[in-house]
């Protein structure tokens, strides 16, 4: 994740994020397992899934990037060329999805409020909602048989043309805030989980484990260790999968 940044920033937090399914279980039962399951499942219960737009959310563009690996399409690192499966199971998946929040803030409120039954999810946006009361505790989560785990991160950059007193300052605040206590701090909300990006940071050294122990989901450590991890796409590619979602999937319905 750091060769990512191609030497112009510096990964503050990691998380290995998704794609995951986040659901009701009083209202679901059939929990998808495959991408045809979890049409089928739409196609039986319309206007019940939602996502919101790739371009503005992090399970959104994560659900994205996870499906040619998942789909075995030809080239997952090419939106254009290599995601033949991929666009034609969302457009498909478009049909029983009422619309796209522009955010994925919006999406937990109507999960939570029960308008909706199910989204796509990453780890940290299924435990920091919970943890908020935004989204119920009791909500599970899901993942797919043959799922990739697309990883993210924060990163720290500074900007051309800052005066060398403030670029002193500034590279003390980024040693500081990778420091292991400090890196300790991003488990606290659960939002970016597991979140830091440096080794050797227990959960104990946090000030609330008792938050991840209450929220974080037990399942996660194996699934973390039994399913393969990949870097998500560069940023040229990842434009145009958001460019090309806008115009042939979510233009009609994003609001």
């Amino acid at each position: 994740m750091q060769d990512i940044a191609q030497g112009y920033g510096l990964e503050v937090t990691y998380m290995p994020a998704g794609p995951l399914i986040e659901y009701n279980p009083a209202k679901v039962t059939d929990v998808p397992k495959t991408p045809d399951q979890l049409l089928a499942w739409c196609k039986a219960h319309p206007n019940k899934l939602i996502y919101a737009r790739p371009a503005n959310s992090g399970p959104g563009r994560t659900f994205l990037m996870g499906l040619p690996y998942i789909l075995s399409d030809k080239d997952p690192t090419d939106p254009d060329k290599g995601w033949d499966k991929t666009w034609a199971f969302l457009k498909q998946l478009n049909d029983c999805i009422p619309y796209y929040p522009g955010g994925t803030s919006a999406v937990m409120k109507e999960l939570g409020e029960g308008t909706r039954d199910m989204t796509v999810t990453v780890t940290g946006w299924d435990i920091n909602p919970r943890a908020l009361g935004i989204v119920p505790a009791e909500f599970k989560i899901g993942a797919f048989d043959n799922m990739t785990w697309v990883n993210d991160a924060h990163y720290m950059v500074i900007p051309k043309g800052v005066p060398k007193e403030k670029l002193d300052v500034l590279y003390k605040l980024m040693n500081f805030m990778l420091e292991p206590a400090q890196q300790a701090l991003t488990y606290d909300d659960g939002y970016f989980y597991p979140g830091p990006a440096v080794k050797d940071v227990p959960l104990s050294m946090g000030e609330e484990p008792g938050r991840i122990q209450k929220y974080g989901r037990p399942e996660y450590a194996k699934l973390l260790s039994d399913r393969p991890h990949v870097v998500p796409l560069n940023a040229q590619a990842m434009v145009a999968a958001f460019q090309k979602w806008d115009r042939e999937i979510g233009a009609q319905k994003t609001k």
